[in-house]
């Protein structure tokens, strides 16, 4: 049933997913959110909205536009549904804003593979990379990525190796001159968060052990199997497959790492998983099988998403 419903990019299929996401985002606003109803918590919950709608729609434009997907709606399906996983990612600003920023890198390194303006790439990749950085600091570990793809592509030419340093500058000059001229409290936030903390005993309820314990399993089936048939995709493809794996690690690296751990910063591994899990889903050639995963992930998400509300 929803693996037929999202098998064709229809103006419906757009249709229903916004009001599913508007549906269960305000579910969880009025349920668990603990942001306040004031002014400022509402046009901030407004804000959020529309960074999560944009976040959709770019993952839906780099799928589309690099080839990485057939003429359906899985990607940004999927993308929705490992959101319900976690849902307290709806209510985390500086996360949700990073991983906007990730997802316009990715667009960007994944485009790579066309040869076309490879330099205006590889800045503007490293850039928003670093952008991320501000927001969630253990995010800049995405950088590796870059570096990934220049080898990929275009490792011939030296300059394409200095440019991530040269937006690396241009991102320090900028963030100190908001910061010194809006916020400063914003550089004691990327210093706190600078520590390394690899420790998993950060539970404060048996909900986050659950809600973890369904995600990883989905995690595993999909990541197995795009793996292990990353050698029968086209080989146009595979490099940009193989960046998509890369980013997956990346965002599991941040998650690892990150200090002040919680659920929602898996939130870096969502778009490349439900690129892969999208690519598992059209390419299997039972609708049975078809209809089995997309619904057992969707029981699990929405199942996960009430828990813990």
């Amino acid at each position: 049933m929803i693996a037929s419903l999202f098998r064709k990019s229809t103006p419906f299929n757009y249709t229903v997913l916004i009001v599913f996401v508007a549906v269960f985002y305000m579910l969880y606003q009025f349920s668990g959110s603990a942001k306040e109803n004031d002014v400022a918590g509402i046009l901030e919950k407004l804000f959020l909205f529309g960074l999560i709608f944009s976040a959709l729609f770019i993952l839906n434009f780099i799928v589309k536009k690099n080839g990485l997907s057939r003429d359906n709606s899985y990607a940004i399906l999927f993308y929705f549904l490992f959101l319900l996983f976690f849902p307290s990612a709806f209510d985390n600003f500086n996360l949700c804003v990073s991983n906007f920023f990730i997802l316009l890198a990715l667009r960007r390194l994944v485009s790579l593979q066309s040869l076309k303006a490879p330099k205006e790439k590889i800045f503007d990749a490293s850039l928003w990379i670093f952008l991320a950085a501000v927001f969630h600091f253990w995010a800049i570990i995405f950088i590796v990525l870059v570096f990934i793809s220049v080898l990929f592509h275009v490792s011939r030419d030296y300059r394409n190796w200095i440019l991530p340093f040269i937006a690396f500058i241009t991102a320090i000059v900028l963030f100190f001159l908001f910061a010194l001229l809006f916020d400063e409290t914003r550089i004691a936030f990327v210093a706190s968060n600078l520590p390394i903390d690899v420790s998993i005993d950060y539970f404060t309820d048996n909900k986050q052990n659950i809600a973890l314990s369904l995600y990883a399993p989905v995690v595993a089936y999909y990541v197995f199997l795009m793996m292990t048939t990353l050698p029968n995709r086209p080989l146009i493809l595979q490099s940009s497959y193989k960046k998509i794996i890369f980013a997956f690690f990346t965002g599991v690296g941040v998650f690892i790492i990150s200090p002040f751990k919680s659920n929602e910063i898996l939130i870096y591994t969502f778009a490349p998983l439900a690129i892969m899990a999208s690519t598992i889903v059209e390419t299997t050639s039972s609708q049975l099988k078809r209809e089995i995963m997309t619904g057992l992930t969707a029981v699990l998400a929405i199942l996960s998403f009430f828990m813990q509300l």
